[in-house]
């Protein structure tokens, strides 16, 4: 699977969904799925209505994403931040009580009695918009300041220091009420905390059972033993599948401007041959799939990285290489030609 994922959308975004324009290009290019990270844009309703940006789609503006998603054979994802980057949730007074450090609205609390609670709340929600969706991205990625707060050092030091286990009980909870109240629905989670924590924590945690972890790495320079000591880690650790994660847009600066394409070029061709390795040298776990994503901003405070517009050729370009192996000739003119350009060139960054 070849999911497009747009990242931290934010209340910026005073745009209505542009899906009958942008989703049979992205189909064309070759993307068979949308990873979407909602964050303060989403409707929510109830109890939850405080988290609604004043700009944020509609009822009516998700069913019509929803359909053309459909229409052009495009799985939806949805991404609910579940433990890391809930400043979107956690600025306001109501949930203020919930962060785990007084002064930084990026992490919850896990042992604050009310902290699950809206997890769950959230999660509903989202998926009762989105009955079809086979897969659910709880994030979990960058959980700042996790083991700081007071409630987590009385906890940690009740429980011989162990920080990973800390996390992946908290986890653990998340992902058994989603099979419990959302069987069909797999849930995926970034992998970046996992990698702090031993094998024989995670194992013992039970949650390979649960979730499918996503290994993400942007950088250019991809150092393939790195990519493979991960996967590694994850088959012994006893997950069953694993996703990773690329971009093709937005990582390479906070306030980028402009899409340096020939950068994520090279991400993904390095992605490829890890891809293509994969069944020799790893039988135990099967790839699922790779989410290009494509960041709006680095987090909810943060300023725009260049808009997706300036970023549709680098992900037409990665979603080729991921076809190819390679920026060939033959893509070059296949990229071209689906863009409507005379040419294009990745090294400067022009067509």
């Amino acid at each position: 699977a070849h999911l497009v994922h747009l990242k931290n959308s934010g209340n910026y975004h005073r745009c209505k969904p542009i899906s009958s324009q942008i989703f049979p290009l992205l189909a064309k290019m070759g993307a068979n799925g949308l990873l979407i990270e909602y964050e303060d844009m989403f409707p929510f309703t109830g109890e939850l209505e405080v988290l609604k940006s004043t700009h944020a789609y509609s009822e009516a503006d998700i069913d019509k994403l929803l359909h053309h998603a459909e229409a052009n054979k495009l799985e939806v994802v949805p991404l609910v931040q579940t433990f890391g980057h809930m400043e979107y949730v956690l600025k306001h007074e109501k949930y203020r009580g919930l962060r785990e450090m007084e002064h930084y609205p990026n992490s919850l609390n896990p042992h604050n009695a009310e902290t699950l609670p809206l997890v769950r709340s959230m999660l509903s929600q989202i998926l009762s918009k989105h009955p079809a969706s086979s897969w659910i991205h709880i994030g979990a990625d960058e959980v700042y300041y996790l083991g700081e707060g007071q409630d987590s050092k009385n906890w940690i030091n009740a429980n011989q220091g162990d920080l990973g286990k800390m996390f992946v009980n908290y986890i653990k909870e998340v992902l058994v009420f989603l099979h419990e109240s959302y069987p069909k629905t797999q849930p995926l989670m970034w992998d970046d905390m996992l990698r702090k924590f031993s094998v024989d924590i995670i194992k013992a945690s039970g949650i390979p059972q649960f979730v499918a972890p996503v290994l993400w790495i942007y950088h250019a320079d991809l150092k393939i033993g790195d990519a493979e000591s991960h996967i590694g880690k994850y088959q012994e650790s006893g997950f069953k599948s694993i996703w990773f994660a690329s971009a093709f847009k937005g990582a390479s600066g906070v306030d980028q401007l402009w899409t340096p394409i020939n950068h994520h070029m090279k991400n993904h061709q390095q992605w490829k041959t890890v891809i293509d390795s994969m069944p020799s040298k790893f039988p135990q776990i099967r790839f699922a799939g790779i989410a290009l994503t494509g960041w709006q901003r680095y987090d909810h405070y943060s300023v725009l990285c260049e808009l997706l517009p300036v970023g549709i050729p680098s992900l037409a370009v990665c979603l080729q290489v991921l076809q190819y192996g390679q920026f060939t000739e033959e893509a070059r003119k296949e990229t071209a030609n689906l863009l409507g350009f005379n040419s294009i060139n990745v090294e400067k960054n022009i067509w």
